[in-house]
């Protein structure tokens, strides 16, 4: 049994458990090969005896160094040898009769009259293990047995029994007894612990084990353990008490009690701790809290690691003095030693454990990359063949934009030239001229809706002059819902939901008017029998992640603004194309194709950005992104538009131009407002 602690044997020595265990059973053997042999002897005795020959017998039991007694047949004491007295310490004859039952111990009284009248009832033999007092006044283990002794027509004429004190060897039994259950103890805990890989089902055999060795009250366990980020910290277990007994007093401190213990200076072990000069010195309670359970005798015993850390300590009490002997402190190190051992490996156990978990994680992530490899390749792929199509959309309304920019840039010239000396022709016909008026009435407002027609051309490619300022969206939209209730019927519900602290954005407001004029009119022709639009506005950021998928996009915050109908919806080739100039997906005469794409010209030129979400039979929802605008602006106010100044014959103007039809028609129109205009034309 090497590794278990020693057990103290009676003389006071130490012995280990395999030469303690064996001297016990000799001692025990000693007393029953004795016990025995005077047994022998009495039965030698009566045997030998002549019926009525009491004289003989008398002889016979006073030379035996046993006690002896007789009784009449109907179990009536009449006969104690000297040894009786001797052992007892009573008066000669003062335990005749029945008061011999008076020396049993109060707990056997009943049991043994019990036996012994059974035995007088039936004739057979008395046996029966009680404690009689002796003449210290302490009880001794004592069996008793007794044998009837008949006459020749078999009647019972004579009880003839005796009294051997079997308490030395109740003592030996009692002692082998405890010490084979210490040993099953240790070894059971030594296995367990061996085997135990849990820590905390660990200490929880240690403490309980500690205290079945110890017979304490209550044990715990206070121990470190270590977080997965390293820091330590304590825990505890209990055993023969309640945890909620524990709980309200938190973690044990550094007093001068516990110290030695947690830093594992060595064991304590007191008979009455409250005696001890280090109890009482901490405040605030000044020795155990109130409502402790009560600890007088004290075991403490440290459990130091192999490293010599000191991982916690074991602690029992009990609420009666000496309790606690050296063999109980040698045990407690012993299982301290073998818990220290044990936690140790559920230490390694765990950290190879983590450690293994951590490879089977990290070979179940690549197992993972791997088998979604291909899947991962082919979203990549798509979501990079997602940004080459929106740069190629880009790249394809941004040519569109500068193509019909420089159309729209000459045909504007040109505009100029018709509507201008239209309107020179408009004020020199005589009043007379009626069909003359009429037909320059009719090409003025044919070049008018030709001007209308440049400017939505010059908005898509955004070249159109715009008037940025702070604009309140909410106020906007707000300001443009009865415009918005006229312009789409009666049978189309108008919903504005407006977000509260919005933020500010910088934009033309008549061009953002005309953009939001633009989709609602747009969303009526997709519901033709009626519906709803619902306006929306919301503060939003755009992160990377949308930027990547959408061009000509930064990231940032925006002031998002959602114009949603429920209308027929559109197919994904469509929604690819609705922002081109003159396409539309109207009948001949009911649309230019322009409107989508001035919105999309303007919100680009604001810095901004758009997008259309459709599917057929779903609707449509168009979101346009505006730059926030930071910090806080006052709205301007709008200046009265100024009336045009006439000039004097002494003011001159330079006029330049390249365009030779241009120029005349500015020269020509200055004259007639009263300066004296000269011109050149520039170089290239």
């Amino acid at each position: 049994m090497r590794g278990l602690p020693q057990v103290a044997e009676q003389d006071g020595s130490v012995a280990g458990n395999d030469d303690g265990l064996t001297r016990l059973e000799a001692e025990v053997a000693r007393l029953r090969a004795e016990l025995a042999s005077a047994e022998a002897r009495l039965a030698m005795a009566g045997a030998s005896l002549p019926a009525g020959d009491e004289d003989k017998f008398h002889a016979i039991a006073e030379s035996i160094d046993q006690m002896i007694w007789s009784t009449r047949p109907d179990g009536f004491h009449d006969y104690f040898n000297r040894r009786w007295y001797e052992y007892t310490g009573v008066p000669d004859g003062s335990t005749d009769g029945a008061e011999w039952n008076g020396m049993f111990h109060p707990e056997d009284q009943d049991r043994a009259w019990a036996v012994w009248r059974h035995s007088l009832e039936t004739g057979e033999p008395y046996h029966i293990e009680y404690r009689l007092r002796h003449r210290s006044g302490a009880y001794r283990w004592v069996l008793g047995r007794a044998q009837p002794v008949r006459g020749p027509d078999g009647a019972i004429v004579r009880w003839y029994g005796t009294c051997t004190d079997i308490d030395d060897l109740k003592a030996a039994d009692e002692a082998r007894r405890e010490q084979g259950r210490i040993l099953e103890t240790l070894n059971r805990t030594g296995q367990a612990v061996a085997a135990e890989l849990d820590l905390h089902r660990l200490v929880q055999l240690v403490t309980d084990a500690g205290v079945e060795l110890t017979g304490a009250q209550f044990g715990a366990f206070f121990y470190n353990v270590l977080n997965d980020a390293g820091e330590s910290y304590m825990l505890y277990t209990l055993s023969g008490a309640d945890r909620s007994q524990f709980e309200r007093f938190g973690m044990p401190r550094a007093t001068p009690v516990f110290h030695p213990t947690f830093v594992g200076e060595g064991s304590i072990r007191s008979d009455d701790i409250k005696e001890d000069p280090r109890y009482g010195q901490m405040e605030p309670h000044f020795g155990m809290p109130k409502g402790h359970l009560p600890v007088t005798s004290y075991l403490a015993v440290p459990v130091a690691g192999r490293s010599g850390e000191i991982i916690g300590g074991l602690f029992f009490g009990h609420p009666e003095p000496g309790r606690f002997t050296e063999v109980h402190e040698r045990l407690m190190t012993g299982i301290a030693a073998q818990a220290a051992v044990g936690i140790d490996n559920a230490r390694l156990y765990q950290a190879a454990q983590k450690e293994l978990g951590e490879r089977m994680r990290a070979e179940a992530e690549l197992r993972r990359l791997n088998e979604t490899l291909e899947q991962r390749v082919a979203e990549e792929i798509g979501r990079r063949s997602d940004a080459e199509e929106a740069l190629r959309q880009a790249q394809k309304m941004e040519t569109l934009g500068q193509l019909t920019g420089g159309v729209a840039h000459d045909f504007n010239n040109l505009l100029q030239i018709v509507t201008g000396n239209l309107d020179i022709l408009q004020r020199n016909l005589p009043p007379d001229a009626v069909r003359l008026r009429r037909s320059a009435d009719n090409a003025i407002r044919g070049a008018e809706r030709a001007t209308l027609l440049t400017q939505r051309l010059l908005a898509f490619s955004r070249r159109q002059p715009l008037t940025p300022r702070p604009v309140d969206l909410n106020k906007l939209v707000a300001g443009m819902s009865e415009l918005l209730h006229r312009t789409l019927g009666e049978t189309i519900e108008v919903e504005t939901v407006l977000a509260p602290g919005l933020w500010q954005i910088e934009a033309d407001s008549n061009q953002l008017e005309n953009a939001i004029l633009n989709l609602a009119v747009n969303a009526r022709d997709a519901m033709p029998e009626g519906g709803r639009l619902t306006v929306e506005t919301a503060n939003t950021h755009l992160d990377r992640g949308y930027v990547a998928q959408n061009a000509e996009v930064l990231p940032g915050q925006y002031v998002a603004m959602c114009v949603s109908d429920t209308g027929s919806g559109m197919d994904a080739e469509t929604v690819q194309r609705v922002f081109e100039p003159f396409f539309t997906t109207k009948d001949v005469g009911k649309g230019t194709g322009l409107g989508l794409s001035m919105v999309y010209g303007f919100v680009k030129q604001s810095g901004g950005h758009v997008k259309i979400y459709s599917e057929p039979g779903e609707g449509t929802t168009v979101k346009i992104y505006l730059p926030r605008l930071h910090g806080v602006f006052a709205e301007e106010a709008q200046a009265d538009e100024a009336p045009v100044p006439e000039g004097t014959r002494d003011e001159t103007i330079l006029v330049c131009e390249d365009d030779d039809d241009v120029r005349a028609y500015s020269v020509e129109v200055l004259r007639e407002l009263g300066y004296s205009p000269t011109w050149c034309c520039p170089a290239g």
